[in-house]
């Protein structure tokens, strides 16, 4: 792909058709650019296309994304091997600084994102001179250039944040710290002394603050980990002019009261705010003489802010400031005073607890949202919870002053409440909030809070002030206050009379169906109590039908995307899922509602959390209904297969490994069939193994368990199709791969296990030998501890004779070194119920053969049973060989980038040993036959293994009344 004007101008017009509307022409669009990407040259096409001045900045934004997103799927080396040339990756590192430093804001952005990456995995080793570029830039006093600088370290360093400490880490951030500590401290100063200068000059002041927030962004980052030694040194010069940028006036800066959005200094003081933040909660000895004046200054900014949502980041930074305060013993007199814990709760608490129109505005055209910020959490910090988070703090450390001082404001507000009814709402609701922060102890997501004051009644406080509001006649009246008071339930759930639960069921049941966020709160609360076990089986069962149809209600027919609220479906799932066969009455309703709303959400795909509930909740109904009528999984073949096929013709991405994951699930338990060239899953299997397909990391475990399923259900189908060396190419692939290898062990087992040793001899040397290459190649530990489960399957299965003859046919002596520097070295490493079961197995069989009785391997019989019963006796070995740290992604079950299990389309775990219940019993009494068939041979090899190995060994025998001769 040469970098000529026609390329540039056919690359161009695919961009443009991926920016299409219409499905049918940005899809193939899409699809020709995700085909051409791995060719030589691709990614420096993208980015001449992105320098070229002449062409329509629509085209140049869109060529930044689509490079960003080719560096984020190709860069990390996981699967198939490289698939960026070297020379594309040397002259992207060479070309992005330069290009981005000189390019539009837009696509500043983008490419800051994609060094952000780049850096993840080449940054420093890889890429030495990154830090001395950016630095030099500093020098050129041009303030895009140096913005684009801090954008890139900004996304370069803010990983710092998140990552888990490791020496590797620590060596990356000291080289940091070497090489650009100091010229971001010297490039503060100058900012600083720039601001002075150009005092007048509001457009250069705009550019300037905005500079000083990021080189703060960049400085919490470098911070984050641990007080670097530069950064200590240098606490006098930051310290004062942090301080110094809160306080600050800058008249020409100031946003109006009609701003929406906050202006510079309002992003400057957020991030001050933050990092000063930062320093009281780590850095409590440096930060201690800068506390009272940071304290002084973040009072005085809340006091002077209002209650606009442009001010939101800055008031939750500065309320978590004073949180982070408040934790520590040393400020302590800070806080002690009743008139100032007074003053906190008029000034500060309250008002930013109160109910504002913007929160009006969210709470009726945005219900999900307003759920999430208030109750989970979001990317988006609100003044309640940073507020909620400063009055726990205080009411943990300040407890008898706290409830003194704010239950009197509490009261006050129930009282007007009481008094003036529906006027006084705003009052109750700050009052709901300020209860539960003072009442909460202890929480977790799962339970709630699972700790309370004792200076609060829970129950109390629910009978008198939350049950009422859900009593009301009328279920949409101070709809506020019924949210509040589902809150309240949901929050206490754990800590309230299990009486007073249940009695609510059936007040969430009426509400659910009032839709907005009170029919959200009763959705999610209902499936809470459902999940936390405080409403069985037994209790909800009245109130099924009631709550199901009202759940279906609030999601409409399904074709208006608002309605697409995920914690209904959520509540939806976890219903069936507690009635499990008392279900089944309410599924003939269900079902085909639920797949209308499939049918509608594959077009437009837009709601994650919603989507993965959705076929959960399908995937559970197919289950509960053909495990009562096997003979109903034709009507569920009728009714999703079309889907199923609309999605993956249309190649929707999103929807793709669901889709896997169910067919696995139907075919499973469809069962056995024959080879019917029309059966319709057998139609399916060509495509299955299209190279198109693995490409996509998140394809790719539910494609080996849906190969898998064909393989145990359709074994006959798979043969005549001629398809079985494609599969055996596929597998030669998840072996190659340290993220997928464990994958690969899994597909060949399979085919092992449903093949035979008949259809599967012609290729079991070619397995062998790429197991072996790969071993020597990449030697980690999740690859040893699958084969070395894989290889004691086969023994099990086929014999310790077939397995050392197939290995010794690759290499001679071979066998002799995988037991020595493998199986015995790291038999302690195989974790998993199966795998320990079937390396166990394999070890019981290779100890019977007639094989380790002769030289060369029977000098390796003593240290193998010892291994063997280590591996019964001691927990796994979790030490790591060299090779693990390059695993990028995450090895977990269940777990892939991008990839969502279902948890109800899970497939029966297949025991393919399941013979064979207690190895123990299977070693003591395949000793014993041997001992029967050989007398004598036994004794001196057990004689021969240290005296803890052999008092286990002998304890085995007596159990199982075995007895060696």
């Amino acid at each position: 792909m040469e970098v000529t004007e026609d390329n540039l101008a056919t690359l161009a017009n695919y961009l443009q058709q991926t920016l299409n509307p219409d499905p049918n022409v940005r899809r193939p669009a899409e699809k020709f650019l995700e085909g051409v990407e791995v060719n030589q040259n691709y990614a420096v096409l993208l980015l001449h296309l992105i320098e070229k001045e002449a062409a329509d900045m629509t085209i140049r934004v869109a060529a930044a994304i689509a490079f960003k997103n080719y560096i984020k799927r190709n860069w990390p080396v996981e699967y198939e091997g490289d698939r960026i040339h070297e020379s594309d990756r040397t002259a992207i590192k060479n070309l992005i600084v330069s290009l981005m430093l000189k390019s539009p804001e837009a696509i500043q952005r983008q490419f800051s994102d994609a060094v952000s990456i780049i850096g993840k995995y080449d940054f420093p080793e890889k890429w030495p001179t990154l830090i001395p570029e950016m630095v030099e830039k500093f020098a050129t006093g041009d303030f895009h250039v140096i913005n684009g600088v801090l954008r890139t370290a900004h996304s370069l360093f803010k990983r710092y944040r998140f990552e888990f400490k490791s020496q590797k880490l620590w060596e990356e951030i000291k080289h940091v710290l070497d090489n650009f500590a100091k010229p971001l401290t010297d490039l503060f100063m100058a900012t600083l002394d720039l601001a002075t200068k150009h005092a007048d000059n509001q457009q250069a002041l705009r550019v300037i603050y905005g500079s000083l927030v990021l080189i703060c962004k960049v400085f919490y980052s470098l911070n984050y980990q641990d007080l670097p030694e530069f950064f200590e040194d240098s606490m006098p010069i930051w310290m004062p002019n942090l301080l110094n940028l809160l306080q600050v006036k800058v008249p020409c800066l100031e946003t109006s009261d009609e701003d929406e959005n906050p202006g510079v200094l309002e992003q400057l003081r957020t991030e001050v705010c933050e990092c000063a933040a930062l320093y009281a909660l780590k850095y409590e000895e440096e930060f201690g003489p800068h506390a009272q004046s940071f304290v002084t200054a973040v009072w005085t900014v809340l006091l002077s802010t209002g209650p606009q949502p442009k001010y939101d980041a800055l008031v939750s930074n500065a309320l978590t400031f004073l949180a982070k305060i408040a934790e520590k013993n040393s400020y302590k007199s800070l806080f002690e005073d009743p008139a100032t814990l007074s003053s906190i709760c008029e000034k500060v608490v309250i008002p930013n607890l109160e109910f504002r129109e913007s929160d009006m505005e969210l709470f009726e055209d945005n219900p999900e949202e307003y759920v999430r910020r208030d109750i989970e959490g979001s990317d988006v910090d609100t003044r309640r919870r940073s507020t909620c988070d400063l009055v726990r703090t205080l009411a943990v450390h300040y407890e008898e002053k706290i409830m003194n001082i704010f239950g009197q404001y509490v009261q006050v507000m129930l009282t007007r409440y009481g008094e003036s009814g529906a006027e006084a709402w705003r009052g109750k609701d700050a009052a709901m909030y300020l209860v539960t922060s003072l009442a909460a102890r202890g929480s977790t997501q799962a339970a709630g809070v699972t700790r309370a004051s004792p200076l609060v009644d829970l129950a109390q406080f629910a009978a008198h002030h939350a049950l009422p509001e859900l009593q009301r006649p009328d279920v949409n009246e101070l709809p506020v206050l019924k949210a509040d008071a589902i809150k309240y339930i949901m929050t206490f759930r754990t800590l309230l009379p299990k009486d007073l639960i249940i009695s609510t069921v059936p007040l969430l049941v009426r509400h659910v169906g009032v839709g907005g966020v009170v029919g959200t709160y009763a959705a999610c609360c209902a499936e809470k109590l459902i999940a936390g076990g405080m409403v069985p089986a037994a209790a909800l069962q009245p109130h099924a039908r009631s709550l199901l149809a009202a759940l279906f209600t609030s999601l409409r027919d399904g074709s208006d995307p608002a309605a697409h609220n995920e914690y209904v479906m959520k509540a939806i799932l976890r219903t069936l899922s507690c009635l499990q066969d008392a279900a089944l009455e309410y599924l003939g309703d269900a079902l085909p509602k639920l797949a209308q709303m499939l049918s509608i959400v594959a077009k437009n795909p837009s709601k994650p959390h919603f989507n993965h509930y959705l076929f959960e909740t399908l995937s559970l109904s197919v289950t509960l209904v053909t495990k009562a009528n096997p003979s109903a999984i034709s009507a569920f073949e009728d009714a999703l297969f079309p889907i199923f096929q609309e999605i993956l013709q249309n190649d929707v991405q999103e929807f793709m490994p669901y889709v896997f994951q169910m067919l696995s699930l139907l075919l499973e338990l469809r069962g056995g069939g024959g080879a019917d060239a029309n059966d319709p899953y057998c139609v399916l299997l060509p495509c299955l193994v299209a190279p198109a397909l693995w490409q996509r990391p998140a394809n790719v475990r539910p494609l080996v368990r849906l190969l898998c399923a064909f393989i145990a259900a359709r074994p006959d189908a798979v043969l005549q199709s001629g398809r079985l060396n494609a599969i055996l190419g596929v597998f030669q692939k998840l072996i190659a791969s340290k993220t997928n290898d464990h994958e690969g062990f899994y597909l060949i087992q399979t085919m092992f296990f449903k093949f035979g040793e008949q259809v599967m001899q012609p290729y079991t040397k070619q397995i062998i030998t790429l197991l072996f290459q790969r071993l020597s190649s990449s030697k980690t530990t999740k690859y040893v501890r699958g084969l070395i489960a894989f290889l004691g399957f086969y023994a099990a299965h086929f014999g310790a004779e077939s397995l050392i003859d197939v290995i010794e046919s690759v290499q001679t002596n071979m066998f002799a070194m995988y037991m020595e520097r493998v199986l015995i070295a790291d038999l302690q490493k195989v974790s998993g119920t199966l795998e320990r079961k079937a390396a166990a197995v394999g070890c019981v069989k290779l100890l019977t053969s007639q094989r380790l009785r002769e030289p060369p391997l029977d000098a390796l019989w003593p240290p193998l049973m010892q291994a063997l019963i280590s591996l019964f006796e001691l927990p796994p070995d979790e030490s790591s060989l060299p090779d693990d740290h390059f695993i990028e992604v995450d090895d977990t079950p269940g777990y892939q980038a991008q990839y969502s299990q279902l948890a109800c389309a899970r497939g029966a775990s297949n025991d393919p040993l399941a013979s064979i219940e207690d190895p123990k019993r299977y070693l003591a009494e395949s000793l014993g036959t041997m001992a029967r068939a050989a007398a004598g041979v036994l004794p001196p090899r057990i004689a021969a293994i240290d005296e803890p190995h052999r008092v286990a060994l002998y304890t085995y025998l007596t159990v199982y009344s075995v007895q060696i001769c």
